[in-house]
């Protein structure tokens, strides 16, 4: 659908039928959707491991002219290796925890990023889409509770809530999946686990790569790398679930139904990116079910627009799309969905007049 987002004709996305349930939206899938094939799996595995390996050699024979490319592709490429641990953490990648388990920190080890402690939160991300002041992902903050905040956070919100969207996944990354003692009780065993995988890996590989290629061997080789792959989580994770007229709901009125179908963004992005990060912008229909495996997701979308197409929310990759959000979707509005820091400013300054 084509959705307009200017101020003057917004108006917010909401369900038509209120009686609709999420299982509603589920049991309209084919069930080929669900099916698990470990080829598949193990095919997009491969294929990641190759282009990342692809990725590295470019690294090393490149000139320095050909760098910023090389950067590009394969940071691009180890966000594949995000999205194979991502379908571990949901339990679509295989039948068997244990695998699922294996390969989900097998994959995220490299970008230091704890499995277990991801899987544990986006869980409840995906349980709480779009729910406000529960929601751990893009979760804005409302004008009061922005004020409220330590100068310093505020100051980092406004940060990573405009142009420099493209860090706000390793503030996400640092201050949520390292400290254990946050987690149920129940759950802080298999994080601890987590940290202490990424965190031997980090004790061995990185001093072995700053003894043979030296600080430049590490920036060149992991630090830029890992910061282009945190670029496209971040920017993956913001459009997935930001527009000017996607609403964050209250607990009190929050629903299932119209949080994961019409809360959910389908973004195109150049082929090549969609290929290396095995269609992680097929969003809408992860959202309806996490059971659906990645290579199952283009199906399951075209399954979600022939029954639900006028709920589907779709655009298009472009400075347009980030300007938008980088100047408009930045404080919790409860008539509007959002309030930008320009607006914020001036109706605070019109108050005190």
């Amino acid at each position: 659908m084509t959705a307009s987002l200017l101020k003057s004709d917004k108006t917010l996305r909401t369900l038509n039928d209120p009686d609709l349930t999420l299982q509603d939206i589920i049991q309209s899938l084919p069930k080929d959707c669900f099916k698990q094939n470990p080829w598949e799996a193990w095919t997009e595995a491969i294929v990641s491991v190759l282009m990342v390996a692809l990725g590295y050699g470019l690294l090393l024979k490149s000139p320095w002219f050909l760098l910023p490319l090389a950067w590009v592709f394969t940071g691009t490429a180890l966000t594949g290796f995000f999205v194979i641990g991502h379908d571990a953490g949901h339990r679509s990648f295989a039948k068997k925890p244990w695998v699922n388990d294996l390969v989900g920190h097998l994959f995220m080890m490299p970008l230091i990023y704890p499995f277990h402690a991801w899987r544990i939160l986006h869980n409840f991300h995906h349980a709480h889409t779009n729910e406000l002041e529960v929601d751990n992902a893009w979760r804005p903050f409302g004008a009061e509770e922005y004020e409220g905040l330590h100068p310093l956070i505020r100051t980092v919100y406004k940060f990573i809530r405009g142009y420099f969207w493209w860090i706000g996944s390793i503030f996400h990354w640092a201050n949520l999946h390292f400290d254990w003692r946050s987690f149920d009780e129940k759950d802080r065993g298999d994080v601890k686990l987590s940290v202490a995988v990424v965190a031997l890996f980090a004790v061995i590989v990185f001093p072995a790569l700053i003894w043979t290629t030296g600080i430049w061997g590490f920036i060149k080789f992991w630090l830029v790398p890992w910061l282009v792959y945190h670029f496209w989580m971040s920017t993956f994770t913001i459009v997935h679930h930001t527009a000017a007229d996607i609403p964050f709901q209250p607990t009190q009125v929050w629903n299932a139904a119209e949080a994961q179908l019409l809360g959910s963004v389908h973004c195109d992005y150049p082929r090549w990116v969609e290929f290396l990060c095995h269609d992680i912008n097929v969003h809408v229909p992860h959202h309806v079910s996490t059971a659906i495996p990645s290579y199952n997701l283009r199906m399951a979308h075209q399954s979600l627009k022939e029954n639900w197409g006028k709920y589907i929310y779709e655009r298009q990759f472009n400075w347009s799309l980030m300007k938008e959000i980088s100047e408009e979707c930045h404080l919790y509005e409860p008539e509007r969905a959002y309030q930008s820091f320009r607006e914020h400013a001036q109706a605070k300054h019109g108050a005190k007049q």
